[in-house]
């Protein structure tokens, strides 16, 4: 397996980046088809004749995926079978590791974690840095939550969460956005950031997960 880690170090502004390619990763992130083995239709969508995307709101249910997950080690993680046995989910994306928000967001749930749990809800943060990325920087925060890495894209394409940083030129990061999804695969919260520097309503996110429970 050879790794390959880029690292954009600080900007003017409040951010600095961490991006991460990989080559020759142990999973490619996959997005499910539907169980039912139909297609869903969904609101807010937007596109063009080649490609639609749809913004996942409360009530859709939530597109499944395999992807790569950094717990300290590097493993396979599938949402559907987390909701199968871990349910509710909850799904935190953050732009970019080792930036102040990102770090300052995650943290922030790493304190709240005991809270969650007790309500009944299992937590993963999700970006597109790879998941040795992940890893470093969840030792470096000392998360005891695991990190789900998108590093080809396809989960914030099917959540409709990319966005770009254009005076940066960075392109196709995740948007800062939390859902919580139950055993039903079911969205019983979506909350998506106008501005990605503002962080989730945090007791928000936990009355979900008592609600969805």
């Amino acid at each position: 397996m050879l790794a390959i880690l880029f690292y954009l170090l600080p900007t003017p502004d409040y951010r600095f980046f961490a991006l991460g390619g990989v080559l020759d990763v142990t999973e490619r992130v996959r997005t499910d088809p539907a169980e039912d083995g139909h297609s869903e239709t969904r609101h807010n969508c937007h596109g063009d004749a080649d490609t639609t995307w749809c913004m996942v709101s409360e009530g859709d249910h939530a597109p499944t995926f395999t992807a790569p997950l950094a717990n300290g080690d590097i493993e396979s993680f599938s949402l559907a079978d987390a909701l199968e046995s871990d349910a509710p989910v909850v799904l935190a994306f953050f732009p970019g590791a080792f930036t102040s928000v990102c770090s300052h967001e995650m943290s922030s749930f790493q304190e709240r974690l005991e809270e969650l749990t007790d309500a009944g809800g299992t937590l993963y943060g999700v970006s597109v840095d790879s998941p040795f990325a992940l890893n470093e920087f969840r030792e470096k925060l000392s998360l005891s939550f695991d990190l789900i890495s998108d590093v080809n894209r396809d989960i914030i394409d099917a959540y409709d969460l990319a966005i770009d940083f254009e005076e940066l030129g960075i392109h196709d990061l995740a948007n800062r956005a939390v859902f919580v999804v139950d055993d039903d695969r079911t969205v019983t919260y979506a909350w998506v950031a106008d501005d990605p520097g503002i962080e989730p309503d945090y007791d928000e996110v936990l009355q979900a997960v008592a609600e969805a429970a």
